[in-house]
């Protein structure tokens, strides 16, 4: 009854696939800005319903301000999650891009990727998402710079968070806010979670995302905290913005 059950939840997800992402291609084609940012998030929220995966949301999503979300980082399930709730886009490694399936995805989700290994490439994409900012849009970063075990929150990186004051240089751009998002997984099959099965979801070091992917299809109930904090305007002080999502991250984590 478990295969049957997972070959059920691949075909669901081969035929939204075979929907949303033609159309996703053809909106980032045609430029139909109506729909380049909702059918990304459509996506997100069939892919958890199909495996059990249940996000409950807590505090205000970004609203139409020029947006740099601020989050923790724990799986590669971090993005479903986060981007079935608004419509946004994320700040990738350049090394996802190559990767098959995933990295054509994170395209069609309009992320912006960044090379790690040339010192120019903090600038070239602090240029690329203040472009972004100007219009509106709303970027999540990372800002661990990669993900953790899930039972300890890495210092936030402030680089990027220079994005920010590239945007305010442009006359159209009043501010620019920076939300803290913190994202925690609570519950698997129904029971709260503990060290031991943080494994299970978390994705980090080394580890394989094969084993990861197969316990995912297999559908068993996750249960995920969500929670925004309230958003602040960039004073100009990436270091100052930088703590100040870090320690509201911690404080929302300890809560939930």
């Amino acid at each position: 009854m478990t295969k049957i059950a997972v070959v059920f939840r691949l075909l669901l997800l081969g035929l939204c696939s075979l929907v949303l992402v033609p159309l996703q291609m053809l909106a980032l084609r045609l430029g139909w800005s109506a729909t380049l940012h909702v059918l990304p998030m459509w996506f997100h929220r069939a892919l958890l319903k199909i495996f059990n995966v249940r996000v409950i949301e807590r505090g205000t999503p970004p609203g139409r301000a020029p947006t740099i979300v601020v989050s923790n980082h724990v799986s590669w399930l971090d993005i479903p999650v986060i981007g079935s709730l608004h419509p946004l886009s994320f700040i990738a490694k350049s090394e996802i891009e190559g990767w098959p399936v995933v990295g054509f995805m994170a395209t069609l989700q309009r992320s912006v990727f960044i090379d790690r290994q040339r010192r120019k490439a903090t600038a070239e994409v602090n240029d690329a998402l203040a472009h972004r900012l100007v219009k509106g849009e709303v970027i999540v970063l990372f800002a661990e710079g990669t993900t953790s075990d899930g039972n300890r929150l890495l210092p936030f990186r402030s680089s990027l968070v220079g994005a920010a004051q590239t945007a305010l240089m442009h006359d159209s751009v009043e501010r620019v806010l920076l939300q803290p998002l913190a994202i925690t997984y609570t519950r698997r099959h129904g029971m709260p979670v503990t060290r031991r099965d943080r494994p299970f979801i978390a994705w980090y070091g080394d580890m394989d995302l094969a084993p990861h992917l197969k316990l995912f299809i297999q559908g068993i109930p996750i249960d995920v905290v969500v929670t925004w904090g309230e958003p602040m305007p960039f004073n100009g002080s990436r270091k100052q913005a930088t703590a100040f999502a870090e320690a509201e991250v911690r404080r929302a984590l300890r809560v939930a």
